[in-house]
């Protein structure tokens, strides 16, 4: 990894006292790259620029926020399902707010994203967990753009995974993996899926969608000690729940 203040120190102490200097000078730096969370050359820019660094409850956010915009322009849905990740992290008030900060400034595209990734894939749970996420965030909007899947892959490259890794996981989430009509899915059914009727309007159809998606999430199914086979259940019913909410939605002209 490089350490942009551990190399200038280092050098500006070897052109001062030679080796020695070098020695001091490569501490001193070090220092100032852990405390100031310094691991490229792209964040001593954005530190020098007055952009403070990342907390780590921030990092996911930013990222999804970076997703969100990818496509174009950020929708409703990209915002519910931020706020899903929310709940989800069982977030108080501060982090809330702190989270959306991030997820708005991962908008802006001027974070170097690298150097934290690469750090946080020495935490293969947690990376999993980063991945996982992100595609939700993906397909909230019930479609895949090229340049989100590309961004994906790159940061899944700088978490030490490779393309079809990050791909494989992903197929847990695309949309188009199983279609709700191959499990003869109507507008009907899928009033049943969601506990709604014809007669629910949009927001009542939205609460349930979003209760039932957080009761199945397969994160939380997982986090309570599910097996694999339960993992997967949940997987799949949280698909079932997003085709046909995107069933609804289009059969009753609502965003």
């Amino acid at each position: 990894m490089l350490w942009p203040g551990t190399l200038i120190g280092a050098g500006a102490g070897f052109l001062i006292a030679s080796i020695p200097g070098a020695m001091l000078g490569g501490l001193l730096g070090q220092t100032l790259d852990r405390r100031l969370q310094l691991h490229s050359w792209a964040q001593a820019r954005e530190r020098l620029g007055g952009r403070p660094a990342l907390r780590n409850d921030e990092l996911l956010f930013v990222l999804l926020g970076r997703l969100a915009k990818s496509g174009g322009r950020v929708v409703d849905k990209h915002i519910e399902q931020a706020r899903l990740e929310m709940r989800q992290l069982d977030m108080g008030p501060d982090a809330q707010q702190r989270a959306i900060a991030a997820f708005n400034r991962g908008k802006s595209g001027q974070d170097s994203l690298r150097g934290y990734l690469v750090q946080l894939k020495s935490q293969p749970p947690a990376v999993e967990g980063v991945l996982r996420a992100c595609w939700r965030m993906i397909v909230a909007d019930a479609r895949i753009a090229p340049q989100e899947r590309e961004l994906i892959v790159q940061w899944g490259r700088w978490l030490g995974w490779s393309r079809q890794q990050v791909n494989t996981l992903g197929a847990d989430y695309e949309p188009q993996k199983k279609p709700l009509a191959t499990r003869g899915g109507t507008y009907q059914q899928s009033l049943t899926l969601l506990g709604v009727t014809a007669s629910s309007d949009p927001e009542q159809i939205k609460r349930a969608y979003r209760r039932l998606l957080s009761r199945h999430h397969p994160d939380k199914v997982a986090g309570a000690g599910a097996t694999p086979l339960q993992v997967r259940e949940a997987t799949e019913k949280t698909r079932e729940l997003h085709h046909a909410y995107a069933l609804i939605r289009e059969y009753r002209g609502f965003r």
